[in-house]
């Protein structure tokens, strides 16, 4: 088994959370370990670790691609923080959120606001 792709992808989360995957990997080692290893290797060890966008630009499209679906809250949270971590602003994630609304609608636009509140803390604390 090669484990170039696999290092490679725990250390672009590494870059992107601060904390790396290990914890994704180890919840899915019960159920689906090959998932685990999947989600490491092709997102974060091939798409994330591409030249021509950076980790910020990479963030900002993915809040915006998961506000947009509506139904991935837990890995909506996961990529607002990531987001935080790598460099955007809480105002700029929250008008990356209020953009959607023109394009996902209303409903997951308020969708992605409340799960970035759950991130921020409080959306009064906003600096």
């Amino acid at each position: 088994m090669d484990n170039t792709r696999f290092d490679k992808g725990m250390a672009m989360l590494a870059k992107i959370d601060g904390i790396g995957g290990q914890e994704v990997v180890n919840c899915l080692e019960g159920i689906a370990p090959d998932f685990g290893r999947y989600l490491v290797e092709f997102p974060f060890g091939d798409i994330y670790s591409r030249p021509g966008l950076d980790l910020k630009s990479r963030e900002i499209a993915t809040v915006a691609a998961l506000t947009a679906l509506g139904y991935a809250r837990p890995q909506l949270k996961v990529h607002i923080a990531a987001a935080l971590n790598v460099g955007c602003k809480k105002e700029e994630v929250i008008e990356i959120i209020i953009q959607l609304a023109v394009y996902a609608g209303f409903p997951a636009a308020l969708n992605g606001l409340s799960a970035a509140r759950e991130v921020f803390g409080n959306l009064q604390d906003i600096s």
